[in-house]
């Protein structure tokens, strides 16, 4: 008898923004500028999927990804609930907040200002 042979794919947690061709790009700041004013939770998970798939992002816990908002122009999307990001904005009057993803909170921080 043969052996089943399982392939697991490769968790993709993050992704390079500039390595996304150039309509990706578009398509992606279109859909999380969206995702950023909407005021309809349906619609803000619809798009949060949409932007989940066109960046190839698997492994999101709870189904919402940012691009990193360090002033170093890190051009890292991540699950937002990625151990060791660090919140740089609080979500207030829209839906998204902004964060810097795990490297770039490591290597020069900048948290939320009291």
């Amino acid at each position: 008898m043969g052996h089943a042979v399982m392939t697991h794919t490769q968790n993709q947690p993050t992704v390079n923004y500039t390595a996304l061709p150039t309509r990706i790009q578009n398509q992606f700041d279109q859909l999380m500028e969206q995702a950023d004013n909407t005021t309809n939770a349906a619609e803000y998970e619809a798009l949060m999927a949409s932007l989940i798939a066109i960046t190839g992002i698997t492994g999101v816990r709870y189904n919402e990804i940012l691009k990193c908002a360090c002033g170093c122009d890190c051009p890292t999307v991540f699950d937002a609930d990625t151990p060791g990001a660090l919140i740089t904005e609080e979500a207030t009057g829209y839906n998204l907040g902004r964060l810097q993803c795990p490297d770039c909170a490591d290597d020069h921080p900048h948290p939320v200002e009291d």
